[in-house]
């Protein structure tokens, strides 16, 4: 393409009227060149000066600079649609072979029993395993109670050992501060604090001489029980009968004996014990 047709190519459109407008102005100008010439002539004559303005009807701007363009580069050519792969037909399966089917039945039905062994042997070694667990621990727990026990009786024989001891040191330190009790004594006090067995029957044997009673004049032998309280030196101090015999004639009696009596005597100890409980019966 030649630059002259690039350029009409690319020049703005030729506006309407182009050619009325075209040929009026060259009927102005002509007018104009008449004029002119007119003019001058008449100047020459009678020396008038006339001015003229060039002016155009229709104004018209100018055409565009001719710039060298690129062509755009070619469109890429369209990528071809990719073709369908042809559908291949799966090969039909090849009729059952009735002799391999048994025989691959029966590889399945032995590996199938091969693992059902397998599974009752693993399951016999867990029972196994689980009775010799059960059987350990009731062994420990009978072997673990052996020993409490025998820890038991070892910490009740200590403590027999230990309380026998501590007696004995009891029993040793009382006699050395003089303790007044016989060598077989268990007690661990310094004294006795009730009266010996022989107490009673001398303060009987003080007192029932200065009864004066006839034991026909009651019936059956009912007992008096008299509450006796003593000086440390024996003197009675007071008498109180705290259960009566049924016989006010005996109960007298036997008050009236303890006022005679006025002293009791001392223990093997040599002390007095008080309060003392009596019991006197009429025919003993």
């Amino acid at each position: 393409m030649s630059a002259q047709a690039q350029h009409l190519a690319f020049a703005p459109p030729s506006p309407k009227g182009a050619v009325r407008s075209m040929g009026a102005s060259l009927l102005v100008h002509a007018l104009l060149v008449v004029a002119l010439t007119a003019g001058i002539q008449w100047k020459q004559d009678n020396d008038v000066s006339v001015e003229a303005e060039l002016w155009s009807a229709v104004p018209m701007a100018a055409a565009p600079k001719l710039v060298e363009v690129e062509p755009p580069p070619p469109p890429p050519a369209p990528t071809p649609a990719p073709q369908p792969k042809p559908v291949v037909k799966a090969p039909e399966p090849p009729a059952p072979n009735r002799d391999a089917s048994i025989a691959l039945a029966k590889k399945r039905k032995v590996e199938e029993e091969k693992k059902l062994q397998e599974a009752f042997k693993v399951e016999e070694r867990r029972k196994e395993e689980l009775k010799k667990e059960a059987e350990k621990e009731r062994k420990d727990k009978e072997a673990k109670k052996l020993q409490e026990q025998k820890d038991s009786k070892a910490s009740a024989e200590e403590t027999k050992k230990l309380e026998a001891i501590r007696r004995e040191n009891m029993k040793r330190m009382a006699g050395l501060a003089g303790a007044s009790g016989s060598e077989t004594a268990t007690g661990t006090a310094m004294k006795a604090s009730g009266p010996s067995d022989s107490y009673g029957g001398r303060i009987r044997a003080r007192v029932k001489p200065n009864i004066t009673f006839d034991p026909s004049s009651v019936s059956g032998n009912a007992a008096a029980e008299v509450e006796v309280r003593c000086a440390p030196d024996g003197t009675i101090v007071s008498r109180k009968l705290l259960k009566s015999s049924g016989s006010a004639a005996w109960d007298n009696a036997v008050l009236k004996a303890i006022d005679k009596t006025e002293v009791f005597p001392r223990d093997t100890d040599g002390r007095v014990h008080s309060p003392l409980l009596l019991v006197f019966r009429p025919n003993d």
